[in-house]
């Protein structure tokens, strides 16, 4: 399996969604299908786009990075999407 990733997908209402997988494009798929452990938050805002994916040394790193992101406002969650070259458009502003 691979490395532990951590994420933020932008859901069809402009909501951003934060999480962490080993396999970010599986994880994607299973938010956009609902199968596998697909969250109830993302079930119903489909479909989502990953609009940014940053690496993590274990799974405790991800989950602790996870956690810090989803602590900041959505102004800085998208200023962190935008400065990594993420796709943010379209994202309903505050």
């Amino acid at each position: 399996m691979g490395s532990w990733q951590v994420y933020i997908a932008r859901c069809a209402d402009g909501t951003l969604y934060t999480g962490i997988a080993r396999d970010v494009g599986r994880r994607i798929a299973e938010h956009n299908t609902g199968r596998g452990a697909a969250a109830n938050y993302t079930r119903a805002r489909r479909p989502v786009v990953l609009v940014y994916c940053e690496p993590a040394e274990s799974r405790s790193a991800a989950s602790r990075r996870e956690y810090r992101i989803k602590q900041l406002s959505r102004a800085e969650k998208l200023a962190l999407v935008l400065a990594s070259g993420g796709r943010a458009a379209g994202a309903q502003q505050e």
